[in-house]
């Protein structure tokens, strides 16, 4: 059974913080965007194969545990296949071991049950506080 945009969003969104979560939601020719990336990161990816290998090593070297995704909120839009959630993403950062949290807000275009197009906002100066990502 294919899932709705909505459905799919519902279901990915609490597993974000599975360390050895699968991206079989993710279409082979997926577009990840995250506009407000710090300089030192990528703002486009093309591919979930370019997906994986570019993001692989930043995912492993965080200096943070992911423990939660809370306050989910999937909007449906006009387009059918487009869906927008709003969320939070709960986390220890490790060096300190204080708890940290920052909100996302994604546009994901979902097609025949995969995503095509995931547009990721972050709450950068959050992320930033919680020195989650290196600024230079």
């Amino acid at each position: 059974m294919t899932h709705t945009p909505r459905q799919l969003l519902e279901d990915v969104l609490p597993r974000q913080t599975d360390p050895f979560r699968d991206f079989s939601h993710l279409a082979p020719e997926v577009v990840i965007e995250a506009p407000f990336a710090p300089p030192n990161r990528q703002k486009r990816i093309e591919g979930k194969a370019a997906f994986l290998a570019t993001t692989q090593a930043d995912r492993e070297s965080l200096p943070v545990r992911f423990e939660d995704v809370k306050n989910v909120v999937v909007h449906e839009t006009a387009d059918p296949e487009v869906v927008i959630a709003e969320y939070t993403i709960t986390g220890t950062l490790l060096p300190s071991g204080a708890s940290a949290s920052a909100d996302f807000i994604t546009v994901a275009r979902v097609r025949d049950g995969l995503i095509v197009h995931w547009r990721e906002y972050q709450d950068g100066l959050a992320m930033a506080a919680a020195s989650v990502f290196d600024p230079a």
